[in-house]
């Protein structure tokens, strides 16, 4: 692997932080904000239940209890296995989906017959599978914590991890209808009773594998046969990644009928190029390659039919959903007028009408929230979307290899543009997609998927806060993992 062209540190230098006061783990800051995010979860279930019961019962407060107990042992996993991890990951993470347990709930409470609502348990309904797969899904990541000691490790499985990727991409694609169509998007396996998006393990395992090649072929990538407009672009032969990667994703647009999907793995594969190489170009390349796909399935849509025809309506639906506003644009109607009546400060937790909006426990869950808490209360959450994404990016500058910059990056990036993806499709920006809202959404295919996705980013953000140790201007290496060289290549280390 070739060596980021940080250099390693003189004597002077390491002179220099052997004299810096050690990083502080921060955990307790980590502690106080989890609690302070829990208590506006349970604030938030009073709220719904004063609304929805007219009363606030004795057990309001139990789903939020829960939820604290499962993300106290999670705090505590980190506070022994990765005790220089980002503090702000986890707080932000779990308000998101507690919200996303309350909200869930509040649909079970206006579902149920009203002698029954009092009396619904915490494991009932949708908020409580909701509730049991956050469970499910925290205690994955532990695991995940536990047994990747050092990010660098995954990278030795980087060709096995990309072709698994590739499987799982294809899986619902080559199944029929009946085993994998939801809402005219191929995105599942379903058998019996039992439903996986695979397509939410599989951006891991192709993130794995984007940031481990690209670290081996950036120099090549990174070379430039011209200069236009003051930009330089890379020479013709080396187009042969993007070209690939731009034809699967194509080939999902197609095959598995959803924009948001295509554009998610195409996306997050050009981003990791950019960051790799810091050429521009490559993210021309990609615009113009992935609108230009866009646009060609569209015309075929219309022209053709066939696989393009399901694509051809969805992109219909988006240009104009009030020419049909009770058919085929009745979901996104309903949900522009959900955003509409929520206002600036929504009708309240609890007192709006969910009930009419299709899918609002999946794909619609955005618009469902956005009715009772307005405008001001989206751009809450979305500041919290904004908070993870940016602490991914300043975790992927302060890691000391190149592997692990492009994976933190690339992880960062992916959760930011699925909640763009979903949150365009609602506000009528893009076409609608059969995306999920990371940890609000229904589901435990993506809240398995995302909270590994954070387990990963704790991992690389405790090896680059990790203090340096003293004298020998050397990383100081996490217990159990690997030498301190990837296949070959010497440890870069910053400057506090």
């Amino acid at each position: 692997m070739t060596a980021a062209a940080i250099p390693a540190p003189s004597p002077a230098t390491a002179g220099e932080q052997s004299g810096v006061r050690l990083a502080r783990s921060r955990r307790n800051a980590e502690l106080s904000l989890l609690l302070v995010a829990m208590v506006l979860v349970a604030a938030y279930g009073a709220m719904v239940e004063a609304k929805v019961l007219d009363t606030v019962t004795a057990d309001f407060w139990m789903p939020a209890a829960a939820l604290t107990a499962v993300f106290l042992g999670l705090h505590l996993v980190i506070r022994f296995l990765a005790p220089f991890a980002d503090p702000a990951l986890l707080p932000a993470v779990a308000l998101l989906n507690g919200i996303g347990v309350g909200f869930l709930r509040r649909l079970d409470l206006g579902d149920a017959a009203p002698a029954e609502r009092e009396t619904l348990a915490i494991f009932a309904g949708t908020g409580g599978r909701q509730l049991a797969w956050t469970l499910a899904s925290v205690i994955l990541a532990a695991g995940l914590l536990a047994l990747m000691r050092d990010h660098r490790s995954v990278s030795r499985y980087a060709y096995t991890l990309g072709l698994a990727g590739i499987v799982l991409v294809m899986i619902p694609a080559v199944l029929p209808s009946r085993f994998s169509e939801i809402n005219g998007a191929k995105l599942w396996i379903r058998v019996g009773g039992f439903s996986i998006q695979p397509g939410e393990f599989a951006k891991l395992a192709l993130l794995v594998f984007f940031a481990y090649y690209l670290v081996r072929k950036r120099e090549v990538l990174s070379l430039a046969s011209r200069r236009f407009l003051g930009i330089d672009f890379p020479r013709g032969r080396d187009l042969g990644p993007v070209v690939v990667v731009w034809l699967i994703s194509v080939l999902v647009l197609v095959f598995e009928k959803d924009l948001g999907t295509s554009l998610l793995y195409f996306g997050m594969f050009v981003v990791t190029l950019y960051i790799a190489t810091e050429r521009v170009s490559w993210l021309l390349i990609g615009l113009v390659l992935f609108f230009g796909g866009v646009y060609l399935a569209y015309v075929l849509g219309d022209v053709v039919g066939g696989p393009f025809a399901n694509f051809y309506l969805r992109a219909q639906i988006w240009l104009d959903p009030f020419a049909d506003p009770y058919e085929d644009g009745y979901q996104l109607v309903q949900g522009l007028l959900a955003l509409g009546t929520g206002g600036l400060f929504g009708a309240g937790p609890g007192g709006g009408q969910p009930g009419l909006l299709p899918e609002v426990q999946n794909d619609f869950i955005f618009a469902g929230i956005g009715e009772e808490i307005g405008l001001f209360g989206l751009s809450a959450l979305l500041v919290i979307y904004l908070l993870i994404v940016e602490r991914g990016l300043r975790t992927a500058l302060a890691v000391r290899d190149s592997f692990g910059k492009l994976l933190a990056g690339g992880l960062a990036f992916t959760l930011g543009l699925q909640v763009f993806v979903i949150v365009g499709g609602i506000s009528k920006l893009i076409p609608l997609t059969g995306q999920t809202t990371p940890f609000l959404s229904a589901g435990g295919s993506s809240l398995m998927a995302n909270w590994l996705l954070i387990a990963v980013l704790l991992r690389i953000s405790d090896g680059a806060r990790r203090p340096v140790a003293g004298g020998g201007g050397k990383a100081a290496r996490p217990s159990g993992g690997p030498p301190e060289q990837l296949h070959g290549a010497p440890t870069e280390v910053i400057r506090p």
